[in-house]
């Protein structure tokens, strides 16, 4: 599972994804889709890049947080820890694993919206494990789905 970051006009948001692959190595592309019913997608919009952080597997409750809360009720970036990353998109400190990319592309995926991203910035902590999406299935989703 992944959490995608942006900021934007003044406003950043941030979303618990689970559709998203790399899609090219040469040149690299990731492709990410956010549901058009989140704000984050709203924000996203008008968003040059974003970032992409890896959920670590002991990061049940920054999961849910980013899964479970909607950012149309709930100021997330106020319930955890995060600093400014790349042209100031939030960086979750939790996740040791995160790239900003370009936004290139977007695509029309149904009721989600598919970026393509050019990464640009990234940091990698290889001891840290992933959140599998068994375990995101669980949870209520901030917005129906």
């Amino acid at each position: 599972m992944f959490i995608v970051t942006v900021a934007a006009g003044g406003t950043r948001a941030g979303c618990l994804v689970g559709f998203a692959t790399q899609c090219s190595i040469d040149p690299p592309r990731f492709l990410v889709c956010i549901s058009v019913k989140n704000r984050t997608h709203r924000v996203a919009e008008g968003a040059e890049a974003l970032v992409v952080h890896l959920v670590p597997e002991s990061a049940t409750e920054l999961a849910e947080l980013f899964g479970s809360e909607t950012g149309d009720e709930v100021d997330k970036f106020e319930r955890c820890d995060w600093h400014p990353g790349p042209l100031g998109i939030p960086v979750l400190d939790e996740c040791g694993n995160w790239f900003a990319g370009r936004v290139l592309e977007r695509l029309d995926a149904g009721d989600h919206t598919a970026l393509l991203l050019e990464p640009f910035e990234a940091a990698s902590d290889p001891g840290e494990g992933a959140f599998a999406f068994h375990r995101a299935k669980r949870m209520e989703p901030g917005h129906e789905a």
